[in-house]
């Protein structure tokens, strides 16, 4: 009997598409083009078949974003905090614009995302009674990392995360540790690759 997870129809999916793009010399990374479609538009193919609905998380060129998330109707929803203040406020706004019990993350520069990560993270959900399950990979030398922002977290957190932002909190890792929290093994380093540059975007374009 295969585990139990948490249904599709119980989750939205969350795209953070809304950073400054500081080490792409400032373009708006889920806009970028690899092998002739947005990365916005590669990561939506793999998460909306996971979830119920989409929102992408955008602070810029909403218009643009709201356009290639028309296929799944996926929504833009902007941070409610100036300054880009990174990851936790885009999560925060996802988690006000789900209308579901489980929020589903994964940044707009991981093409290849898990095709069964909301299946893993919420089998991890159920059997721990954890409110929010990360992913972690291990490399050949046995590093364990921890990939924070695919992750699955229950949107009744979603007044917390506006206090911790509130009070100066910034670190995706110690907001995660106020509440109980889960990890799952997943074997494929590579479908948690994040693009960070035009060079390594023009990389994986000629290769």
């Amino acid at each position: 009997m295969s585990a139990v997870s948490i249904p599709a129809a119980s989750i939205t999916g969350l795209v953070l598409a809304g950073g400054r793009g500081q080490r792409m010399g400032g373009a708006d990374k889920g806009l970028q083009i690899l092998h002739g479609k947005p990365l916005v538009a590669l990561v939506l193919a793999r998460l909306a078949p996971q979830v119920a609905r989409v929102v992408i998380s955008a602070n810029r060129n909403c218009d643009a974003y709201a356009a290639l998330g028309a296929p799944w109707q996926a929504d833009v929803c902007a941070d409610t905090l100036p300054d880009f203040p990174g990851p936790l406020a885009g999560l925060l706004a996802g988690l006000r614009a789900a209308r579901t019990e489980w929020l589903l993350t994964a940044p707009c520069d991981s093409p290849w995302l898990p095709a069964d990560l909301a299946e893993r993270l919420g089998t991890a959900a159920l059997a721990e009674r954890a409110d929010i399950v990360t992913a972690t990979t291990t490399n050949a030398e046995g590093v364990v990392s921890m990939h924070p922002v695919f992750a699955l977290v229950r949107t009744s957190l979603a007044d917390d995360l506006a206090a911790y932002l509130d009070a100066g909190g910034r670190k995706v890792r110690a907001w995660y540790a106020r509440h109980t929290a889960a990890e799952v093994a997943f074997a494929d380093e590579r479908a948690f690759y994040n693009i960070n540059s035009l060079q390594e975007l023009a990389e994986l374009e000629r290769a």
